[in-house]
């Protein structure tokens, strides 16, 4: 008996219907499939999300939580019902653990200078990769260097 628990097969991902569900990859360049790897900032978007913006524009875009008119409480009900999907997809325990900010840079930054002032202490380590994008190292210096 092996004191590692057996892992079950992983299924094959299929590469080409995941492709399929992101419209801008059926161009080519330069005669080959378009191959997009620059998502630090400006991340490709599925159909479905596609959809979902445009949705929201054509259809009930206005202020979440501020309002009291239709067109509000849509946008607060969409805005509040995609913070209950993505509750229930990262298993939380409640919508008020979910954060939204505007992009990776700003959660990091908000990690950083919240989270990281209040626990980490002089003399502690931040371990990140040669690989990081600036976004991923600014922060933590800056963070080292106020404690």
């Amino acid at each position: 008996m092996s004191a590692f628990p057996v892992l079950s097969a992983v299924p094959e991902l299929d590469l080409a219907r995941i492709r399929a569900d992101f419209p801008i990859l059926r161009q080519r360049v330069h005669n080959k499939p378009l191959v997009y790897l620059d998502n630090a900032a400006s991340v490709q978007k599925p159909r479905a999300v596609i959809d979902a913006v445009n949705e929201c524009y054509t259809g009930y875009y206005a202020n979440i939580h501020r309002g009291v008119h239709l067109l509000s409480e849509r946008s607060t009900a969409a805005y509040e019902g995609a913070r209950e999907k993505v509750r229930a997809f990262l298993n939380a325990a409640s919508a008020q653990e979910i954060i939204f900010t505007r992009g990776t840079t700003e959660s990091i930054n908000l990690v950083a200078s919240s989270f990281g002032s209040q626990t980490v202490t002089a003399g502690d380590e931040i371990l990140i990769t040669g690989m990081e994008h600036h976004s991923n190292i600014v922060p933590w210096q800056l963070l080292c260097e106020r404690t």
